[in-house]
């Protein structure tokens, strides 16, 4: 499987989530998948400091897969108050030293965004045989899009681990919140899509004992990762009570690799762009109208919407492609 990952990586930055990471490690490290370009986007990190952890990652691992930096920006929502939101939490929450000699990512030189076009050119060139992962906010999706007016009939299928229905404390997730007008334009731009929402993804939990386990394995990919997620496992367990934490975006990845792992309905899905609830995933039927949508300008297309996880199952096959990489 052909397949390009756009993400938001933040292994080994204190404060940032690390599951973008590990669905980069899994689709590495699974022989089924041809991991053909990584973009990043703003999100759980700035895109640029995401494109440094994602080169640096591929350089401990000594992989020659493209990088692409993407936009910085959403389409409209102000990006101040995300980024204060979640690049302030670990120092707001005094966990900073949970990150004490875990090794940072590389700086690498500022490069000028080229993801849209990047994706763009290497799904077009290759109409049905790529399939894209977007695991950060779809700014960079849409922009492609908008740029390339055959992308969406040309990709194979967009798999996105993004939105948020019916979870205790979350009204809106940050994948969606970050740019609802992205999100907006994907999920409606009649591409086939599969979206892997935090409902599913709330479901599947890493322990402290499963990376005592990779770590008896001696390789590079195991020694990242458990470096890597420790400290954000324990800054889970303290700001969310959780036992572990959760791996949204390996789920995606999963998933294309045994896809018996879960079960799925299918439904018409969009954000909701302006009031209270923006930003917001939202279920409709075609024919209502729905506030802040033209219904007359968008392509009504059924999701994929993934419901449940065996989570057993899930860990098993990240365990099985990790230790043998």
């Amino acid at each position: 499987m052909r397949l390009i990952i756009d993400c938001d990586p933040g292994n080994g930055i204190a404060g940032a989530n690390i599951d973008d990471g590990l669905a980069l490690a899994l689709a590495i490290a699974a022989p089924q998948i041809s991991l053909e370009l990584i973009s990043t986007v703003s999100g759980n990190t700035p895109s640029e400091i995401g494109y440094s952890v994602a080169k640096s990652f591929l350089q401990r691992l000594g992989e020659n897969i493209p990088v692409v930096r993407g936009a910085s920006q959403g389409i409209l929502e102000p990006m101040k108050k995300w980024r204060e939101k979640l690049d302030n939490g670990v120092d707001q929450n005094g966990l900073r030293y949970l990150w004490k000699g875990v090794v940072s990512p590389e700086q690498c030189p500022l490069v000028t965004p080229s993801a849209a076009h990047g994706i763009g050119e290497l799904v077009c060139r290759n109409s049905g045989e790529i399939t894209l992962i977007a695991i950060g906010p779809l700014t960079n999706i849409a922009h492609t899009i908008q740029l390339y007016p055959e992308f969406a009939e040309s990709v194979a299928e967009i798999v996105i681990m993004g939105g948020v229905f019916d979870v205790p404390g979350y009204q809106k997730d940050t994948n969606f919140g970050i740019d609802p007008e992205a999100a907006h334009i994907v999920l409606t731009s009649g591409a086939n899509i599969t979206l892997v929402p935090m409902d599913v993804t709330t479901q599947t939990q890493m322990l402290h004992s499963d990376l005592d386990y990779l770590s008896t394995f001696n390789n590079a990919l195991c020694k990242f990762l458990v470096e890597t997620i420790r400290p954000w496992m324990n800054y889970s367990m303290k700001t969310r009570g959780l036992a572990g934490c959760w791996i949204h975006d390996a789920l995606t990845v999963a998933w294309l690799i045994d896809k018996t792992i879960v079960t799925s309905t299918q439904n018409y899905v969009d954000v909701v762009l302006e009031g209270e609830e923006r930003g917001m995933t939202i279920i409709y039927e075609p024919e209502s109208s729905l506030p802040s949508m033209d219904l007359l300008s968008i392509n009504r297309k059924p999701i994929t919407i993934l419901n449940t996880v065996d989570s057993a199952r899930f860990l098993s096959l990240i365990f099985h492609y990790i230790k043998n990489y």
